[in-house]
This record gives structure tokens, sequence and C-alpha cells, in this order.
């Protein structure tokens, strides 16, 4: 039997509840207390993880939810000031996994979502960016976009754009394992507010991905996976934004931090609800409300199958693009992420009840410091001006290859740079010489070091730790491109910081569990994202992802009692 240290949390967490509420004497207290460990011990003991099951809805309702930047060390750094019910459900009743890292390079969201749910890095799932260049369309694409689709609930204004799949994955995800090991009974959807954050996780066979259409913020889909809105989320969207306007979001202090009054974008034109909103908890809370939405009038967690729900938060990312990790904001931002996270639990409980739900916490990528602050510590940081760095790098090439005709051969998203197939054809330069002489061209505008496509596909980088990030981070699609080596705490961003790094405050990030299998503690053995999906699967009794690398994480999970063993030490009969 597991003991009276109550490692699943949820003995805990009801005791605690009905110690509060209930108008009771001592005496009384004291003996439902005894009731509710007795009861707790009683059933944990006879309800090992081995009964769980995808295949007989135990549990009823996988919640993973990603943070978009929030870094590995956030939950150390508040936890003495987070509230009961949020973040510390799975710091004190859930296992809390404090040294997560990616293995890879290219830290930035879509390369996230898809390694958390694929279990597999880059040179698995095929994602390499949150964007790329595309030689035929002469420009850049993005990860989900996909011209076979269309957008779903945006208006007119969107007929002639692309929609979002995702057909560039090249691996399936944690959710398409679930759907094909129930025949499709398992209902599995994802949210956020950027599309590569909701169809990423969705997978191939999701029910559904929705995320907002950037001025309006209503909530919107593709053609891939429905004609027409439910109209469900049509009725959410006739309003239910409005009340996120004009509104100010306060510090614990009473002072206002910023405001979602209406006001003018930089060209002019009225700024929208990504760009007002999308940098306050108010973001979260959105996002929140609609998942509750989207579980009541889609019956999640009600089937005879285990259901899954992506969560992705998104507006810890705008806003700490612009004041980094360390402002005042992002503090208030944690905080404010805690109590809505506490009050979307007590939600889980009510609707389905937390000994019927798993939830998993991660997040896609940290960030750096402020170049500023970290200077001010006396620690080599710059911003760099990436739009100056992609000239000076043409230059360079143009000098090189077409002296006296200026030719554009590289599009620059700091560290990582994309090639024009076409220029470097009308230069008649092959790809591995392209790919090089783009590299060297980096290195004399600051960068450290850098890694080809060419280099990366016949695996020559050095046999280090460091090279194996690198060889993680290769894709053969996306055309040629070059990953760049960054100096630490060096960004591409003229102002305020950015991810895309190497470096342990970009890979860093939490990986927590809460729910029966899990055993309560702090973990601080080596795990990986990739570790998430191939744990999960597992505990579902489901097949991991095609291309999961990841490792069961089996330190953090309860002993396994089978029946015929806990009948035999009753029986003073010794287990076999």
């Amino acid at each position: 039997m597991v003991g009276t240290s109550f490692h699943l949390g949820l003995p805990a967490v009801y005791t605690n509840f009905a110690m509060r509420s209930l108008p009771l004497s001592v005496g009384a207290r004291r003996c439902l207390l005894f009731l509710f460990i007795f009861a707790s011990v009683f059933l944990l003991g006879f309800t090992p993880a081995s009964f769980a099951s995808a295949y007989n809805g135990h549990p009823k309702l996988v919640v993973v939810i990603v943070i978009d930047q929030f870094r590995g060390d956030y939950l150390e750094r508040y936890r003495d000031e987070f509230g009961e019910g949020g973040f510390r459900l799975l710091l004190e009743h859930g296992a809390n996994f404090t040294d997560c890292n990616y293995n890879y390079v290219n830290t930035r969201t879509a390369p996230g979502h898809a390694t958390l749910f694929t279990g597999a890095y880059s040179n698995g799932h095929g994602i390499v960016a949150n964007e790329w260049w595309d030689a035929k369309k002469k420009r850049m694409v993005t990860s989900v976009e996909d011209d076979d689709t269309k957008i779903v609930g945006a208006g007119d204004g969107y007929k002639d754009k692309a929609g979002a799949s995702p057909h560039n994955l090249l691996a399936d995800t944690l959710g398409d394992e679930l759907k094909l090991a129930t025949q499709g009974k398992s209902r599995v959807f994802a949210i956020s507010l950027k599309d590569r954050a909701a169809v990423l996780p969705g997978g191939f066979g999701a029910d559904a991905a929705y995320w907002i259409e950037p001025k309006s913020g209503a909530w919107i889909t593709s053609t891939y996976y429905r004609s027409d809105l439910p109209k469900w989320v049509q009725d959410f969207n006739g309003g239910r934004a409005a009340k996120y306007w004009d509104r100010e979001w306060k510090d614990g202090s009473g002072a206002t931090l910023r405001s979602t009054a209406h006001r003018q974008a930089k060209d002019g034109s009225d700024a929208g609800f990504y760009e007002v909103i999308g940098s306050t908890p108010f973001a979260n809370e959105y996002e929140l409300e609609f998942a509750k939405e989207l579980m009541m009038y889609e019956s999640l967690g009600t089937g005879k199958t285990t259901d899954l729900l992506s969560i992705s938060l998104s507006a810890n990312d705008i806003l700490g693009h612009q004041v980094g990790p360390d402002s005042p904001e992002m503090k208030e931002m944690a905080l404010a992420l805690d109590r809505e996270l506490a009050e979307f639990f007590r939600f889980l409980g009510h609707q389905i009840g937390l000994a019927n739900v798993w939830i998993a916490l991660s997040a896609d990528h940290g960030i750096s410091a402020l170049p500023e602050a970290a200077k001010k510590l006396r620690i080599p940081a710059a911003n760099m001006d990436a739009g100056k760095l992609e000239a000076q790098i043409n230059t360079t090439l143009t000098v090189k290859f077409s002296p006296g005709h200026a030719a554009a051969y590289i599009k620059l998203d700091y560290p990582v740079a994309w090639l024009d197939e076409n220029a470097f054809a009308a230069a008649h330069v092959k790809e591995r010489d392209a790919e090089s002489a783009v590299g060297e061209a980096m290195k004399q505008s600051g960068l450290r070091d850098y890694f080809t496509k060419s280099q990366l596909a016949q695996s020559e980088v050095p046999a280090t730790a460091f090279g194996k990030k690198f060889l993680n981070s290769y894709s053969p699609e996306a055309g040629w491109y070059v990953l760049g080596v960054p100096e630490p705490y060096t960004v591409g961003a003229s102002k305020g910081t950015d991810h895309a790094s190497p470096y342990t405050y970009d890979t860093h990030v939490p990986l927590a569990f809460y729910g029966l299998p899990f055993q309560t503690g702090t973990y601080r053995t080596r795990a990986e994202p990739v570790d998430l999906a191939a744990t999960l699967a597992s505990l579902l009794g489901i097949n991991a992802p095609t291309h999961a690398v990841g490792r069961v994480l089996t330190e953090a999970l309860t002993p396994v009692h089978h029946a015929e063993d806990a009948e035999g030490s009753a029986a003073g009969v010794a287990p076999r």
C-alpha cells in the first residue's frame, strides 16, 4: 500500500477543502479527517497505476498545459508567493522535475510544441522553426500554413488567405496515437492564441484546434478540421472578448501595470486584441474561459475512453519579449496565472473530479535576460538589430558572388539564416558551398559559430553534448539553412529580449505531472520535454508517437500493486 504521504495530492486537497468549508466541531473535524485518510489510503492502495488505461476511461481526461515562454526556474523563484490550488497543486501534490531541458538549439514556439506532443526533436518531427523560406513561393511561410485549407470563422478578410494544418509534421502525436488506440472514440482538442501552438499539439487526428484572429480576438479554426464553427464557438465569439477591453491590470499593491484601453498600433490602425490584451493576464483568463466552454459543450471527460485537451497559454511570451524575465510585470504575470490555474483546476474538480484527471505542465522554451540587465552585472550581453545584420550578411555575399549586383541571398531570423536557393542558383553556387559561405558571413557579423544543413545531414558535428543539440535540430524540410551559434545573452532584437539559443536560459523549462499514477515529490533526475509524451503514452497503455525518443519517467510513478499481491499479503503470503 502507498502509505499516508498522499502522493496523489487528492486526499490532502479535498481534506483541506472540507476542513475549511464545513461548520464542524473540533471532534467532528478530527473524525472527518480520519475518514478521509482511511478512505484515501484504501482507495489508493487498491486502485493501482496498472488500472490506468485509455481504453476504459481511466483517466477520463488528460490536460496538457504549455505555458509559452515559461522558464524552469520560475516555479521555484515565485513558489513562496503562489496561493493554494494553482501551481502548488503540481508542486506539492504532484511530480515535479526541476532539471528539464530541451536537448536542441531551435528553442522557438513551433518546434517546442511539436517536441512536447511527438516526443521527438526536429530531426524526428521536422519542425525546425516558426517559419522558413519557401523557394517556390519566394517568401517566408509559417510552420502550419497550408494552401489546401482555409480559415474558418475570421470573416471575408481571410477568404484569400491560406488556412492551417499539421501537414509539415513528419511524426504523429500523443493525440494521434490516442485516437488510433480507441478507434477514434477519444476526443482530442487543442487551443492557443497562436495557430502553431494549437495545430501542432493537436496533430493530424484532432477533433479541432482553435486559435484567435489577432484583431478581434475571435476564436477561429481551419477547414482541415471543419467547415463551420460550432454554435457554441459562435456564441462565445458573440461578445466574450469585449469584457477584456478597457481594463486595468494592477499588481498586488493596487498599482496599475498596464491598461487594455483601445489605442492605435504603430501603423496608425486600431491595435487589436492580440497586441493590447495579449500581454496581460486577461489573455490567459480568456483562453481558460474558452477551455471551460469547450469542455462543457464538447462533453470532454464523459466518454468511455480517455480524452485529451492541450492548452497553450500565450500571454507570458507576448509580455516576456518586451520586459524580460526579471521584471516586476513578469512576476505579476506568473502570480496572476497561478490564481487563474487554481480556478481552472477547481472547475476540473467540479466538472469531472480531480481523481479522474491527469495534468501535465511544461513550456515550449525559456527566455534570455534583458541584455541591459545582464550588462549591469558585468555579464557580456548585447541587443543585435537583425535587420541590419541581414543587410550586412547580404552585402558580404554580394561582394563574393555577384559584385556590382546586389541580391537578397538570405532572410535572417536570428540566429538562423534561410537561404534563397534561386539567388544562389543564379550565381551558380550549390547548397553546401552556399551554406558555408553564409555561415562564414554570419561569423564576420558577430556570431560565434555555425552549423549548416548539409553538415547536419551528414552528422558532421563535434562528438559533444553541444554537437548533439545541433543534430537534434536538423530537419530535412525547410530548404537551405544555417543554424548560427550566438554569443550568450546576445539576442536578435534591438529592444527587449528573445529566445532561440542553445543555452540553459532558453532550454530549461518546467515539467510536472499530477494525477493518480504520479508519486508526489521533487525529482532532480535529468528529464527532457520529449519524456512527456512517452510517459503519458505508457501510462495510458497506448503506443508512443511514431518518432518518440523520450523515456518513461518511472522514478515518479507509483509502484504497481496487483490485486493478487494485495490478497496474498492480507493472508500472510509473500507476493510472488
